[in-house]
């Protein structure tokens, strides 16, 4: 289904796009998921999703930047802006401490695309250079500073929207067919609706996708990933090179050691989350707090509260852990912000802005 969407964003995508995305460094990333690894959880909302890779997103984000701009410099800037998604992408990022930002594993993004032949020979035969296809920040279509719209944002909220069934393809569709590129308020082109109502029914549903991304079960199991991959690195099981690799790949290699296999089935048996106090100190398991006599008393009744958890009680590590809150108010064109416009919306983003993550999450298996 998500796959589809290459239709709608443009009529026919150019060769020049097909034959860089044949190239091994894009093939990779088919095997690097949108979902950050969630969806190798027993979370029964990530079960049910599609698969989702980042090689057709950004497939996709070059197809709308080329059907905006007819530029392929810009396009192909969009097609590699994921060239150095390492696997489960963002969670590479929770380890390294880059929860708000979440962009720390974009700075290879130079060095994969010129060590590239294939894509070299790419750009040379088109007279481009790297420099002008490896930043794609530079290009307000396919990317902006948020909340702004743009190519990149465009697509996974699409995609997003069908796989977390919020929409479907008729609405995407028509909110696709309403986009233009306008100069909004700060004199810089952007991608823009003409119709206030469809950018509001865009806005809105770009948010709850926004949600998803930080809700507990999504927060959690980022973390809880994040930190199977550094205790497999520290101990050498796993390679930086190996996070350049696939999913699968590095799945295998997690899997033939004994302590790899038994976080990996720890992981992929993940189906709850829990909300537990802030007086709970981190890192410590629930077992300890239900064997200490100075247990505070509502850590005891937290506690009491999520017996229903299997293995929870011992296996499983308690995380305060924040994330980057993903929203887009879009530009209408000659009328200004979506949030500008319809009042209840901003009262929404400032509401998602607002949520706080001060509380302690324990995951577990039901």
């Amino acid at each position: 289904m998500v796959d589809d969407l290459l239709h709608i964003y443009v009529d026919e995508v150019p060769d020049f796009l097909y034959e860089i995305a044949d190239t091994p460094h894009l093939q990779r990333i088919k095997g690097v998921g949108m979902n950050c690894g969630c969806e190798y959880t027993s979370f029964p909302f990530f079960t049910a999703l599609l698969p989702y890779s980042r090689y057709t997103h950004s497939l996709g984000v070059g197809a709308i930047v080329w059907n905006f701009t007819k530029d392929p410099k810009q396009a192909i800037a969009g097609l590699l802006h994921d060239v150095a998604s390492p696997v489960f992408a963002h969670v590479i990022d929770f380890m390294k401490g880059d929860y708000l930002v979440q962009e720390a594993t974009e700075g290879k993004t130079h060095a994969i695309i010129s060590s590239s032949d294939a894509i070299c020979e790419c750009l040379s035969k088109m007279g481009l250079s790297v420099a002008e296809v490896s930043d794609y920040h530079i290009y307000p279509i396919a990317d902006n500073k948020t909340p702004q719209l743009s190519a990149d944002r465009l697509e996974y909220s699409f995609g997003n929207i069908l796989n977390f069934r919020l929409g479907t393809m008729a609405d995407v569709k028509r909110m696709y067919s309403n986009l233009i590129v306008a100069d909004n308020e700060y004199g810089t082109s952007e991608l823009s609706f003409t119709n206030s109502t469809i950018a509001r029914d865009f806005a809105l549903k770009a948010l709850e996708c926004g949600k998803v991304y930080v809700c507990d079960a999504d927060r959690y199991a980022m973390q809880f990933l994040s930190q199977i991959i550094d205790s497999a690195l520290k101990r050498g099981l796993l390679t930086e090179s190996l996070l350049y690799t696939t999913e699968n790949e590095v799945i295998e290699v997690l899997t033939s050691d004994e302590q790899g296999k038994r976080d990996w089935e720890q992981f992929r048996s993940l189906s709850q989350a829990e909300r537990l106090s802030p007086e709970i100190d981190l890192g410590s398991s629930a077992a300890a707090y239900n064997l200490s006599g100075s247990t505070p008393a509502q850590a005891l009744k937290d506690f009491a509260s999520v017996r229903h958890l299997k293995d929870s009680i011992s296996a499983y590590p308690i995380y305060n852990i924040a994330a980057k809150k993903r929203y887009i108010d879009p530009f209408v064109a000659e009328k200004g912000r979506v949030s500008e416009l319809f009042p209840e919306f901003k009262e929404a983003v400032d509401s998602f802005i607002a949520m706080s993550f001060n509380y302690n999450i324990l995951g577990g298996r039901i």
